[in-house]
């Protein structure tokens, strides 16, 4: 895939990263108003630990899509070393934060990785809108793929 190739997916990405945050945002509010300050907190870290890693996660599969464009030609493919890290460093920033915020602050696990849910409801929402919006307002118009 060249630049351009992966330029329809770019709104849909965008759109999927703003929706984590509002999706987020709307259940952390409802968490704090219907159970607790405590819950409503832990809903938002998760929000936002989703949040980055979903952009992680983009930028790791970007640097390695990059990379193997690069060497369409070659035999051995080399993939840059942080983009390896990229990948794996995801995990070990949400388990210390998380371990972290329980330790110190007491916020239910429970409400976080409530929190974490958000970039799923995120991304089947924005399969829903691409999926039922009218062919020309679609993400860039697929007509190529």
């Amino acid at each position: 895939m060249t630049a351009a190739d992966t330029t329809p997916y770019a709104l849909t990405e965008r759109r999927i990263a703003n929706l984590t945050l509002i999706l987020g945002a709307a259940a952390a509010l409802a968490a704090a108003f219907r159970y607790s300050l405590r819950a409503g907190a832990g809903v938002l870290l998760g929000v936002i630990l989703a949040w980055i890693n979903f952009r992680w996660l983009e930028r790791a599969m970007d640097s390695v899509t990059r990379a193997s464009t690069a060497q369409e030609g070659s035999p051995e493919a080399r993939v840059p070393v942080s983009s390896y890290l990229g990948l794996f460093a995801r995990y070990a920033l949400i388990a210390a934060v998380v371990y972290a915020t329980f330790s110190l602050f007491r916020i239910p696990i429970l409400s976080i990785l409530v929190g974490l849910c958000a970039l799923g409801a995120a991304a089947i929402t924005a399969t829903l809108i691409e999926v039922l919006s009218p062919e020309d307002r679609r993400s860039d118009k697929w007509k190529n793929t």
